[in-house]
């Protein structure tokens, strides 16, 4: 979707919402009325000149564009055009254009004119603009402040009483940065204002005190909520013994949060009233909408749509609320009767199901929570905006997310990647996705995976595991490393955490694990910890203790317990499985020595990749985006031309069809030479003698294209021998849930049958290419496996990064596949691409700012 296409709707500095959309002759009654709502300083700035009214001759040039030339943009609040930004080429075919924009007044400051830059620069870009041009008057201090803070180099000059600005509007590092800040501070700042309101106005509680609405209101009430609880009642005069109000308005108190739970169709009738009353946001607790069928989701657009035109965020439907322990609020807007204790951890479910078992396991092991939400249907607010304002939450150290899909998944790998330098992020992914890459894995699908594994998500599989790790990253530190120090009085339990240490990739130091015995007391065991907690060699403790015998030991010597705190006392992170006992506060106790280990592994994979320094997007030479767009547009899509364009060369190679088109094309091409089967799937599987290699002559090559021919038909691939090295494999695939991703593997018929391909969503980094070449289960034989030589590794590398630029430059390569790719020690040889060509795909977390 393009801006030119349909209207978007947009956040703005202080978190509200409005519409962007192209201009239209329309809107001609509704400019001029905007011009008259302006002051006579924003005339002048804008025009240079007091120009009290829009001569119908200038009106009629304002609001008639062709989207090509010339281009206009306006902006709605409360559908009211409150803003309207333009460029206008200079010349036919020009490279530039004159930029200019006006902001009604009482909308000034709130970063609308950003919002137009950013849109009106990207569908200059789209139509062959390259530069930008503005005249500002000097005492215009905002509009040059607009200009001057977004990233370009901008060059001014003063002449004739105006500043004049030039700039090149081409994205880069620095554009980037500052887009993706403002974007920041706009979501984290409108999800502030949901979870800290002054006063909330609930809608459709009932007076019987019955029903989804009556609940919320009664845990809002009995929460402790510092502010005022509103009950929006058509009659009664008093609900769940507050006062009762038949609006918002009403109540005359300020109202920043609507809770609804009336019945869909009576939804956007609510928006109207809570807008009246001032509410910057909704927490729609009603079912009966996207997940009720078509009606229910067309209802759904419309109440996203009233609520966005009024500046409001929707949280929901069909979710379970939003909660923030934090004293100076205490909000409890969901369907949980009791919240856990108050702490530094962030939950975000979006299945209300999953978030009861959430809050309710968090409280039973005592994990503190800061913040809560639940967001249904995701029809607006998603876990994206979560990250945004956890980011920097000042009581939020440790986020934890259920994802049923991902909206914008290549967004949340952008924001996960940073926020995790700072914060964990422990992310729980339902299995339920579009079918696609990975489709016949199984739950662990690889896109899942790949996705958090190039982000420093900490995944977990169900939500026991997401507790565990939850709760040791709450209050345990960071291991140093992976060498692990086992401490119990059970043969077999210190056994068993050995075994899982093994199987998670932990390392149990020498002389661990250690047996302390059964009939150890308090202090023997104490001693056992303070000695390994205290051992240079150990990073982190896995503590195991059975209960002894009746008898076996004194109540003195019987509370080991007490021993834990001296050992946590050094820093190092303790996991523990007491099957006796309560352990004390801050250490995290687990019902199994498996489930300890797994949380500790999880953790420490998370605190390596932490010390691995973050990867860059590199400079590729040899890129031509034009050429790659111009091999696209040829009646049939050839993959050679098109990775020609990406610095990327393939093994020249002539298709035949007869005895004497192969005799000759060999003597081109120089001997030696190989013949394939041309048919798809055939090509390497040099098991099924669909290859002949190293043929030296013509009378060679004529044999051996008899006998192709004869069992896999007249279609024949020539190519000139290249030196051997080991089969790779490399793909680009368009998965429905994630976008471009790339995978490398070795070739095979055993890694095939195997699934042993790693796999990145793009765009990549260097660090990713890294990674994926070292991945699969095989790559070993890259290293120089049982003696022979280590292939150029580097030059794999390269070859994904390109792939990955590609993918992310040409939207409408749904598929590559590069089979077989020949790596060596001085390099590498593409022998085969494929390529399938398609509509052009999406591509969230580019262009400018939208919802």
């Amino acid at each position: 979707m393009t801006t030119t296409d349909q209207p978007v709707d947009v956040l703005l500095s202080d978190g509200s919402t409005v519409q962007l959309r192209p201009i239209s002759p329309d809107d001609a009654p509704d400019i001029v009325a905007m011009h008259g709502r302006f002051s006579e300083r924003t005339r002048y700035l804008r025009y240079f000149s007091p120009y009290p009214r829009i001569p119908e001759r200038d009106l009629i040039r304002f609001v008639t564009v062709d989207h090509h030339d010339r281009e206009a943009y306006v902006v709605l609040a409360a559908d009211r055009i409150v803003a309207v930004g333009r460029y206008e080429r200079l010349g036919p075919q020009a490279p530039e254009a004159e930029v200019a924009f006006v902001v009604e007044d009482a909308h000034q400051g709130r970063g609308i004119g950003s919002v137009l830059m950013e849109h009106l620069a990207d569908a200059a870009r789209r139509n062959g603009i390259m530069s930008f041009v503005a005249e500002v008057l000097p005492a215009n201090g905002t509009m040059l402040r607009v200009f001057a803070d977004f990233g370009y180099q901008v060059q001014r000059e003063y002449a004739d009483g105006v500043v004049h600005l030039s700039f090149p509007i081409a994205p880069t590092e620095a554009t980037l940065e500052v887009q993706r800040g403002r974007e920041h501070r706009t979501e984290a700042r409108s999800i502030a204002r949901l979870l800290a309101p002054r006063g909330i106005a609930v809608y459709g509680a009932s007076a019987s005190g019955q029903g989804i609405g009556a609940a919320v209101l009664g845990h809002l009430r009995d929460g402790g909520f510092t502010g005022a609880v509103v009950p929006v009642h058509p009659n009664a005069s008093t609900v769940a013994g507050l006062p009762a109000y038949t609006s918002g308005v009403d109540a005359g108190v300020p109202l920043d949060l609507a809770v609804v739970a009336v019945p869909p169709e009576a939804a956007t009738a609510v928006v109207a009233d809570a807008a009246a009353a001032g509410a910057h946001g909704l927490v729609v607790i009603s079912a009966g909408f996207a997940e009720a069928g078509a009606e229910g989701a067309a209802t759904q657009r419309a109440l996203v749509r009233a609520a966005h035109a009024a500046g409001m965020r929707v949280v929901g439907p069909n979710c379970l609320g939003v909660a923030n322990t934090d004293p100076a609020v205490r909000l409890n807007a969901t369907l949980a009767p009791a919240l856990p204790p108050a702490g530094r951890v962030g939950i975000f479910s979006q299945s209300g199901a999953f978030g009861v078992a959430l809050l309710a396991e968090a409280d039973r092991r005592g994990l503190g929570l800061s913040s809560f939400v639940s967001a249904g249907n995701r029809a607006d607010v998603s876990g994206n905006d979560l990250l945004q304002y956890w980011q920097d939450d000042p009581g939020t150290d440790v986020i934890m997310l259920y994802l049923e899909t991902f909206g914008n998944p290549r967004k949340f790998a952008r924001l996960a990647r940073r926020i995790g330098r700072s914060k964990p992020v422990v992310a729980l992914a339902s299995p339920a996705r579009p079918v696609g890459l990975g489709d016949s894995t199984g739950p662990d699908t690889v896109a899942v995976a790949a996705l958090f594994a190039q982000s420093g998500v900490i995944r977990v599989d169900t939500v026991p595991e997401l507790l565990d790790v939850g709760v040791l990253l709450a209050n345990q530190p960071l291991p140093a490393g992976g060498r692990v120090g086992v401490v119990g009085n059970s043969s077999a339990l210190t056994g068993l955490a050995a075994t899982a240490c093994a199987g998670q990739g932990l390392t149990v130091v020498d002389g661990y694990p250690r047996d302390v015995g059964p009939s150890a007391g308090a202090a023997e065991f104490a001693a056992a910890l303070a000695e390994t907690a205290a051992d240079d060699r150990v990073d982190a403790l896995v503590v195991v203790f059975a209960p002894p015998l009746p008898g076996q030991r004194t109540e003195v010597d019987a509370d080991v317990t007490a021993a834990l705190p001296a050992a946590l006392a050094l820093g190092k992170p303790t996991v523990a499985t007491f099957l006796v006992g309560r352990l004390p506060a801050g250490v995290p106790a687990y019902g199994g020595v498996e489930e300890a280990v797994r949380a500790l592994a999880r953790v420490h994979r998370y605190a390596e990749w932490l010390r691995r320094p973050p990867g860059v997007a590199s400079e590729l030479p040899r890129i031509d985006r034009i050429a790659g767009q111009a091999a696209l547009r040829a009646d049939t899509a050839d993959p050679v031309p098109l990775l020609a364009a990406y610095g990327i060369d393939v093994v020249a190679s002539t298709s035949v069809d007869s005895v004497d088109a192969a005799a000759d094309a060999a003597v081109r091409l120089g001997f030696p030479v190989a013949l394939k089967a041309a048919a798809p799937g055939l090509r390497h599987r040099l098991d099924l003698g669909a290859v002949r290699l190293d043929l030296p002559d013509e009378s060679t090559v004529r044999r051996a294209y008899a006998e192709l021919a004869a069992v896999f038909g007249a279609d024949v691939l020539v190519q000139p021998m290249v030196p051997p090295g080991v089969a790779c494999v490399v793909e680009l695939m368009e998965d429905p849930a994630f976008g471009p991703v790339v995978g490398f593997g070795l070739g095979g018929v055993a890694t095939e049958l195997l699934g042993d391909r790693a796999w990145r969503a793009v765009p990549l980094t260097d660090r990713d290419a890294a990674e994926l070449v070292d991945e699969p289960r095989a790559a070993p034989l890259l290293r120089g496996h049982r003696g022979a030589a280590p292939v150029d590794r580097a030059a794999l590398a390269d070859l994904l990064l390109r792939i990955g630029r590609l993918a992310d430059e040409q939207p409408r390569v749904r598929s590559l596949t590069l089979n077989p790719v020949l790596a060596r020690p001085d390099g590498i040889s593409v022998l085969h691409a494929a390529v399938r060509v398609g509509g052009a795909a999406a591509r969230p977390d580019t262009g400018p700012r939208r919802l």
